[in-house]
Formats: C-alpha cells, structure tokens, sequence
C-alpha cells in the first residue's frame, strides 16, 4: 500500500467522523466506521488536495458518506463510501 492510499484512507476516516459529529445528538449518541470502501484514481505527490463529504445517507442506525478527494485542478484522485454505525450510549446511573 503506498503512502498516499494511506493519507486518503484517514482524510476519507476524517471527512466521515466530522460528518457524523455535526448530525449526531452528542447528548445520547456517537458514532464508529464499519466500511470505508475507496476507488484510488490517481496519485499526487505534491500540490493541495481537498475533501468534500456529502452524507448519501442518514438513518438511526447508521449514515453512509460519499468522500471525493480531488486536487488544486478539481481532477479526481479518490472517490469513496464511508459507513458509519449510530451507537446509543448507554446511560448508567
């Protein structure tokens, strides 16, 4: 696996996690990955990236992201599906 597999896996890991902290009730739920599933189109070496996340879907048990990496040109080097599970957190007394 080459380094920028590995940058893209946590950006798209990231991308996902913020995500789903913005829609979650953090009162009363948190959120793990279940399947991050990544399409490498090119490589990049240098210049700027960016992550943009779209949530594709957003339901009580989990929320599927769909992640785009693309670079300074807007040409695509990853696209990707990010699934999350919405995890009730126990309330002990």
């Amino acid at each position: 696996m080459e380094i920028v597999e590995i940058l893209n896996d946590k950006v798209i890991a990231t991308v996902a996690s913020v995500g789903s902290w913005n829609l979650l009730d953090m009162e009363t739920e948190y959120a793990v990955g279940l399947e991050i599933n990544a399409n490498h189109i090119r490589g990049k070496s240098e210049g700027t990236v960016k992550a943009t996340g779209f949530p594709i879907h957003k339901g009580k048990k989990t929320m599927v992201w769909e992640i785009k990496i693309t670079d300074e040109n807007d040409k695509l080097i990853c696209i990707s599906r990010c699934t999350v599970a919405v995890i009730k957190k126990n309330k002990a007394k």
